[in-house]
């Protein structure tokens, strides 16, 4: 098996997860990677979560790095390999002497794709701020969004900003090479990671806010929660989501309560269970504590209930959809198991992962390439890298419809199918906002994940429906869909049907759990996923019970959804013949999930809730400061960062203790130093704490209100958010992409449609004709009203 990028050339430059990654997922592809490190081994090969150089070659490296080759980043070599590379991948902005500076290797190299990934971008007011998952979490607003407000707020553990920048980057930088291919330019993805945790982590709070009338919420907590959840069984926990009036209402059937529905309406409302929180749980408890997780799992989904065990590295290993599957290989070392890579293409498997790469191998002899002299963005031909393609959206909710709206934003032509009956699920959490006029037009989600789509509704149980989707499948380049497997096979529409229709289209399917195994039909949700890959295991207060991470496994599901689709599109390019792609949700939570497995089965090291500190910094915690929710986010990742936060402080007597001027020192003392840090803290402004320590160059930021996230002096600088006019919810600030792409000035062309916006349009140029779109609409094939209201 031949990869699809099997003639590209990636030089890695980083030292982080993130850029790790990217190479990771460009050499899963088929990429020839070299990772250039310091003499003796990068600080990440030396990583384990026992502290840093714990270890020669760690597991973490091993799997971010195998069948790569690791060279000593001497200047003189990697200068030689960078102007033979296709990609370079670089996590240090502009370093001293700007030899490889994103911006630097680009202007030197046209045709160079160099994929950049630092805290807050390569330009603007923060650009070059230090940073760490916690305070660019802070920062972002993803941190003030997450926890009960009696305790203080707490970061979604696991790194998974951090390792869904990575994947971002290596989305940018793939689409980046489709268009060097076309034009003969490369430029520089700048991604930023306060961008993917604002985009990820915040659940839309500052659009919705705004659509909302931005009532003043000046000392209102902004933290918010989910109930029914993670709730206690007899024998551990079990992870509920019930995004809809349905799957509530199941709910209750479940735990032997429907007559709550009845006699008290309200408890269909989120926000009454919050309100009214010990009285719910404790219905709900009695029920579940009384029945162990197996039982609970197997009678939920009979339901249809978005359902799964709520896993740690162990238990995730034993999962039968995973076992069923294969998903976690032993690798050839024999050291540890790992998830292999999260897509299919053609049902072919992944390769097993090849050798770990010694430290400080030969450089191999890559010659210059001969490049296209390329026509440059001045040139007629479109910037954006997609721009040709027509995508047929067949996906809901978030995680399919991001994937298809990095298309769309990537110049690609996005047709969003919906129908009357049943809208995007997505697009009916604009219900918040009823009684307002069309309030299905006014969900954040949708209007931010769905911009630069047309929308066509279709009733697909009709033939006629039916009939118009086949019409436009014949001229498309990919279809879409993210349903339960069993809903696009009712409706007969399989990838044999696709590609009778049109053999060159790529179908991409995105089932929540992979098109066999024992959990094929089930329905599942970014909260099942984070539930079930171990990823809320990781989040949480250490002395409270594990807490769902409330949004990342969506767009990362999205954008590996989004780069097997570009993968598979340069697959049909190069053969003229279409091909199937396979991209379970739950997959790609697990990819980024990998390190307590890794650390599970290499060093019977089990990982859990630290709250808001971290193995990768010590000290790191959240600290109140004057007012009511200021909160201080502080990491300290190195001994260098600790003499400048010892300097910051003033050198208090405590800090000066020379034990701690050691990582393995501060930690064996984390409560003391954190006491020290908590009395600096408090009372003192928050603004002024910030500035004093990011002024000595510690990463601190401050716990920013979501709802205003927009008001980012960085995101404003970056044009992160775009001031989009939308016919029904007016003109809001709206979050794009969380990465800029060079000749790309902005991602918003046309603002998110309204419910069968362009369904006359569409059907014109199917050469439909006015006269027949009009009785598809008397007949309810078409329309542009959810049925019912």
């Amino acid at each position: 098996m031949v990869g699809e990028l099997s003639a590209v050339r990636v030089l890695d430059l980083s030292d982080s997860i993130a850029g790790a990654y990217c190479s990771k997922l460009l050499g899963d592809a088929g990429a020839a990677v070299v990772v250039a490190e310091s003499p003796g081994g990068s600080d990440l090969r030396r990583w384990s979560c026992a502290g840093p150089g714990s270890v020669d070659t760690g597991a973490l490296f091993s799997y971010l790095h195998s069948g790569h080759r690791a060279v000593v980043a001497d200047p003189v070599v990697a200068s030689r390999l960078a102007r033979a590379a296709d990609v370079v991948i670089t996590d240090l902005g502009r370093p001293a002497g700007a030899r490889f500076g994103p911006t630097d290797l680009a202007a030197a190299d046209a045709a160079l794709v160099v994929a950049s990934i630092t805290p807050y971008g390569l330009a603007g007011p923060y650009a070059g701020r230090p940073g760490s998952e916690l305070t660019v979490q802070a920062d972002s607003g993803a941190l003030a969004i997450r926890g009960h407000v009696s305790r203080p707020p707490v970061q979604a553990g696991g790194q998974s900003t951090e390792w869904l920048a990575g994947a971002y980057a290596a989305v940018g930088a793939v689409a980046a090479l489709r268009r060097r291919d076309r034009d003969g330019t490369g430029g520089v993805v700048d991604v930023s990671w306060a961008e993917v945790a604002s985009l990820s982590c915040t659940l839309f709070a500052d659009l919705s806010d705004s659509i909302g009338g931005r009532a003043d919420v000046s000392g209102r907590p902004a933290r918010a929660f989910e109930t029914p959840s993670i709730e206690p069984t007899r024998d551990g926990y079990v992870g509920f989501n019930t995004n809809t009036a349905q799957q509530f209402a199941d709910f209750l059937v479940l735990i032997g309560r429907p007559e709550l529905a009845d006699e008290d309406p309200a408890w269909s409302n989120l926000g009454t269970r919050i309100q009214r929180w010990d009285e719910w749980n404790g219905i709900v408890h009695a029920w579940t504590e009384a029945h162990t997780t197996a039982e609970i799992v197997e009678t939920a989904a009979s339901l249809r209930i978005p359902v799964a065990p709520v896993t740690d590295a162990e238990g995730v290993l034993e999962v039968e959809q995973f076992v069923a599957r294969a998903v976690f290989q032993p690798h050839s070392s024999g050291r540890y198991r790992y998830p292999r890579r999260p897509w299919r293409i053609d049902g072919e498997e992944p390769p097993p992962a090849g050798p770990v790469p010694a430290a400080g191998g030969s450089p191999p002899e890559w010659p210059p390439r001969s490049r296209p002299a390329g026509r440059g963005l001045a040139a007629e031909a479109a910037p954006w890298p997609c721009a040709g393609l027509t995508v047929v959206d067949l996906t809901t909710w978030w995680a399919g419809p991001a994937a298809s709206g990095l298309l769309a934003a990537l110049g690609a032509e996005v047709v969003h199918i919906e129908s009357t009956s049943h809208p995007d699920g997505m697009r009916m959490t604009g219900g918040v906002f009823a009684p307002r006029e069309a309030w299905w037009e006014l969900s954040a989600f949708f209007l931010s994940v769905n911009v630069n789509k047309a929308d066509l509704t279709l009733d697909l149980t009709r033939p006629e429906g039916r009939e118009v989707l086949l019409d436009l499948v014949a001229g498309a380049d990919v279809v879409m869909e993210n349903f339960s497997p069993r809903v696009i096979e009712r409706f007969d529409l399989g990838w044999d049907v696709i590609h009778a229709v049109n053999p060159r289209a790529v179908m991409v399917r995105m089932p929540a759990f992979g098109l066999d195994g024992p959990w094929r039909d089930r329905p599942g949700f970014a909260q099942t996923m984070e539930q079930v890959a171990g990823l809320a295991w990781m989040t949480g207060h250490p002395d409270d019970q594990p807490r769902i991470q409330r949004g990342p496994c969506d767009p990362n599901a999205g954008m590996h959804a989004a780069l097997a689709t570009l993968l598979a599109v340069h697959r049909r390019d190069r053969t003229g013949t279409g091909c199937f792609v396979e991209v379970p949700m739950v997959e790609a939570a697990l990819a980024i999930a990998a390190e307590p497995v890794l650390e599970w089965t290499a060093y019977s090291r089990r990982l859990g809730r630290t709250g808001n500190r971290s193995p990768r910094a010590c000290p790191q915690g959240v600290y109140p400061c004057a007012g009511e929710e200021k909160w201080l986010a502080l990491s300290v990742l190195d001994d260098f960062q600790w003499s400048a936060l010892v300097t910051a402080l003033g050198e208090p007597v405590w800090a000066k203790d020379p034990d701690l001027a050691t990582w393995s020192g501060r930690r064996a003392r984390q409560d003391e130093v954190d006491a020290g840090l908590a009395a600096w803290a408090l009372g003192r402004p928050l603004e002024e704490a910030v500035s004093a320590l990011v002024a000595h160059g510690v990463p601190a930021a401050p716990a920013r209100d979501p709802r205003r996230a927009s008001e980012h002096p960085q995101f404003q600088a970056r044009r992160y958010y775009e001031t989009v006019d939308h016919p029904a919810a007016g003109r809001h600030a709206t979050p794009t992409q969380p990465f800029r792409l060079s000749g790309i000035e902005g991602w918003v062309r046309r603002p998110a449609p309204l419910l069968g916006e362009d369904n006359s349009a569409v059907l014109a140029r199917l050469g439909r004709s006015p006269e027949e779109a009009a009785r598809l609409e008397a007949a309810g094939v078409i329309g542009t009203r959810p049925k019912g209201l």
